[in-house]
């Protein structure tokens, strides 16, 4: 910390006390060269994690809200909590791992459905319907073709 009068780097810390509202924490210093004594307030770096939506609006980054979302998809299927809790840790690291602390929805919601794509195929329909928001049957067909096409090389292999 420099000191406001004399621009030396090193001091020594008098005293330290919570603030009121606790949210921050007040210290005492001392300049180790000229002896002043000045304040300083710490405080926790709340910068949320954001997530960017398809109009561009940014919103703040709900753990809540996808598994949530998941849990609709999972309704009455063979899938546990233990693995929606995994697929959500999943999902938050990929965006705290960003440097510039955002992810866009397509990043978020490409990762999710992988990852249920491998563990449940209704799932992965359920919430590619709503996440991709199908126009019309059409669209919903194409899907499940995709889908049946990418798992026939694998059952071939099994004859």
């Amino acid at each position: 910390m420099k000191c406001p009068y004399c621009d030396f780097a090193q001091d020594r810390v008098v005293d330290s006390r919570e603030s009121k509202g606790a949210d921050s924490i007040r210290r005492r210093r001392e300049c180790e060269r000229c002896g002043k004594r000045f304040t300083t307030y710490e405080r926790i770096d709340e910068i949320p994690y954001m997530v960017v939506k398809k109009d561009g609006r940014r919103e703040k980054f709900e753990r809540q809200k996808v598994l949530s979302g998941l849990l609709r998809a999972c309704e009455k299927r063979p899938v546990s909590a233990a693995k929606l809790e995994a697929i959500v840790d999943e999902t938050e690291v990929f965006l705290v791992d960003s440097p510039e602390r955002e992810r866009t929805t397509s990043q978020i919601g490409e990762l999710i459905m992988t990852r249920l794509k491998a563990l449940d195929t209704v799932a992965y329909i359920r919430f590619a319907s709503v996440y991709r928001d199908f126009k019309d049957v059409r669209e919903f067909k194409e899907e499940l073709e995709q889908l049946l096409n990418s798992r026939e090389p694998a059952r071939n292999k099994k004859k």
